[in-house]
């Protein structure tokens, strides 16, 4: 892993961002490296090895190819985690949980709008209402941490073309056709840009959940 030396405000920052290959967690990858100063790591994780080396060369950052959803991808990422922590010159640790994934529809996860009941994601539906509960609860049992839980907003991704074309539910699949051809989506870094604001302005309340059209 390369240490940053640049100008960048945070200085002695372990950072680590999940599904870093594509979409919102690239930009926000690209956003996130001139931040760091000296004494810093950028570690990027996804799925995609040959897209996640490309920005890790452009980024001069540690990369580690691994699928979130498998235990091998698992094992490898702990791994790495644990070799970068061992490191005790980092003042501070930031971890991006961006990971989400593409196939059938009723396993991805994406954040298009506030916490509302969708027709057949029913796996989406539920595991952001966990998500968000989890994060308060971390919140309270660790006050030495700070959790956001940050909603993107309909984003203009892979994810969001797999959802207007294979989502099971004829009116949801319109919906997010509409959304599509209104021009209602959300290029990733503009999103990613005020993710970014949250995180240099460090304001909210623990274990808060915002949402990109909050801010």
């Amino acid at each position: 892993l390369r240490a940053g030396g640049g100008p960048g405000p945070w200085a002695g920052t372990a950072c680590v961002v999940t599904g870093a290959s594509r979409g919102f967690g690239r930009s926000l990858a690209r956003l996130l490296a001139p931040q760091l100063g000296p004494g810093s790591v950028l570690l990027l994780l996804a799925r995609s090895e040959d897209a996640l080396g490309e920005l890790a060369s452009e980024l001069r950052s540690g990369c580690v190819p691994a699928d979130l959803g498998s235990e091998e991808g698992m094992r490898r990422a702990s791994a790495a985690l644990r070799e970068l922590l061992q490191d005790s010159s980092f003042g501070r640790l930031l971890l991006i949980n961006n990971a989400g994934s593409l196939g059938d529809i009723s396993k991805s996860f994406q954040d298009l709008s506030d916490l509302e009941p969708f027709p057949s994601w029913a796996l989406y539906c539920a595991a952001k209402a966990a998500r968000d509960m989890m994060f308060r609860v971390l919140a309270v049992e660790e006050p030495g941490l700070r959790v956001l839980s940050y909603a993107p907003g309909p984003l203009d991704t892979d994810m969001q073309l797999l959802a207007r074309t294979r989502t099971g539910d004829l009116g949801m699949r319109q919906k997010f056709q509409r959304m599509q051809e209104q021009g209602q989506l959300i290029n990733s870094s503009v999103s990613a840009q005020k993710l970014l604001q949250l995180l240099q302005e460090d304001s909210f309340p623990s274990g808060a959940h915002v949402d990109f059209y909050d801010i």
